[in-house]
């Protein structure tokens, strides 16, 4: 099979992670698959925030569950978030968001690196407390969350994929 569609295939999302930082030149490779992402007219208007400090992402991870009103981690211990964001002021905004988080998970799965899309990034990041991190990351106000890639190795084996549901494709 096609090494690009074995990893389309069978990439899963890992929702428990190994402390085991991923290596700097690997992450390098897949931040790359997300600059090369598409875009609408080739705008590129997404941004990646590569966040390793594990108190910013402690701090990350209590603001997420916070949306969610609950405890708990939602990043799943993972030692990498990679936050990304859209430019508001450009139509396909979220769509070039969403390209660069598929770009992401799927290179990482090819380089034997474990990845899950964490939602609520959006929410975060009209808060108060959010809208300080990303000041401090250099960003306005024009930009909106679209996603956290988290990124890491499992601490238990990948999860089976679930049985693709009935009329997901239609010829017409």
């Amino acid at each position: 099979m096609n090494e690009t569609l074995k990893t389309l295939l069978e990439r899963r999302s890992v929702r428990s992670y190994k402390e085991e930082q991923v290596p700097e030149e690997i992450l390098r490779q897949i931040l790359e698959a997300g600059e090369y992402a598409p875009s609408g007219m080739g705008l590129q208007s997404a941004v990646m925030v590569v966040v390793r400090d594990k108190d910013t992402i402690e701090q990350m991870s209590r603001m997420n569950a916070a949306v969610m009103g609950g405890g708990g981690d939602p990043f799943y211990g993972a030692p990498t978030v990679v936050v990304v964001f859209g430019d508001s002021t450009r139509g396909t905004y979220v769509e070039d968001g969403s390209l660069v988080m598929g770009n992401l998970m799927n290179a990482a799965f090819s380089l034997g690196v474990d990845s899950c899309w964490i939602n609520r990034a959006k929410e975060v990041f009209l808060t108060d407390e959010g809208k300080a991190l990303m000041k401090q990351w250099g960003l306005g106000e024009e930009y909106i969350g679209i996603g956290n890639c988290i990124l890491g190795y499992s601490d238990q084996p990948l999860p089976q994929a679930k049985e693709r549901k009935e009329g997901y494709i239609i010829r017409a």
